[in-house]
């Protein structure tokens, strides 16, 4: 497999498709990389480079008992772009992996950055808060961690529903999708997923979206049933100078997959054509 090994010890396991200029990936909660495959067969059929990893503790990666929180999984993302050396690279984050891009930025800069796309993207911040009144209350994640822990085989199954809209009348969800989510699901680490849920909804990126000074694009569906679009995608896109915003009307959280042509459509016109835009490696 391919894989990089960080500071502590931690591999990171990652898939690099393509030659051209650079997208990285950065999944959502609790998955892998294996949920942008559409993405990024379809860009690495359009002339750009793919890189994609699994976060720490989730799929094909080690399953650390540290580090598994926002800094960690920024770091990390930083030892695969310098390892593989990367260079004017778009970072594309969904959900979990939107926070992950964010701070990424608050961390590092955008040296290496050239564009940045967060997807169903948890920022600013998920929980209900006096300073964040139409959050989520704290009770909704306790409930997450309580259900995850006394079984998580039937937790994947319940959560893949919403996730994808398959409960909304006249959704077509095949069973295949809701499959996979499971699977993917259920190659994390109990540990890791448990502490994911506090890195993902408590996390405050407002400082890190400040420091956005590149070209982005806001992308959510209007219809999300686990990042509410009005205290994530609305908000973020008022913090980041000059974000483009694009809602889908209906849309769920896994649009990667139940609008995945409409995203890739979007994905290439935000990147530009392959052939005019890169100078990376």
């Amino acid at each position: 497999m391919s894989t990089i090994t960080t500071k502590d010890g931690t591999q990171i396991f990652y898939k690099d498709w393509g030659t051209g200029p650079v997208v990285t990936f950065s999944h959502g909660w609790p998955l892998n990389a294996d949920a942008w495959d559409t993405q990024l067969f379809f860009l690495a059929q359009n002339g750009f480079r793919v890189v994609a990893h699994d976060r720490r503790g989730h799929g094909r990666s080690s399953q650390p008992t540290s580090g598994n929180d926002m800094n960690g999984y920024a770091d990390d993302l930083a030892a695969v772009i310098e390892a593989l050396d990367l260079k004017d690279a778009t970072l594309v984050g969904h959900s979990t992996g939107g926070g992950e891009v964010a701070r990424y930025i608050g961390r590092y800069g955008t040296e290496r950055v050239s564009k940045a796309v967060l997807i169903a993207a948890v920022p600013p911040i998920m929980v209900q808060s006096d300073a964040n009144p139409e959050g989520l209350p704290i009770q909704v994640f306790d409930k997450l961690r309580s259900d995850l822990t006394k079984d998580p085989s039937q937790f994947y199954r319940d959560l893949a529903t919403p996730f994808y809209g398959a409960n909304r009348p006249g959704a077509k969800v095949s069973q295949g999708m809701l499959d996979q989510f499971w699977l993917w699901s259920m190659q994390a680490g109990l540990l890791n997923a448990h502490a994911s849920i506090k890195a993902f909804s408590e996390t405050d990126f407002t400082e890190d979206l400040k420091k956005f000074d590149i070209p982005t694009l806001v992308l959510h569906g209007e219809d999300d049933q686990i990042v509410p679009v009005k205290d994530s995608a609305r908000k973020s896109a008022k913090l980041i100078k000059g974000a483009k915003e694009v809602y889908y009307p209906g849309a769920p959280h896994g649009l990667t997959a139940t609008h995945q042509d409409q995203v890739n459509a979007d994905l290439l016109s935000f990147l530009g054509k392959a052939q005019v835009s890169s100078n990376a490696a």
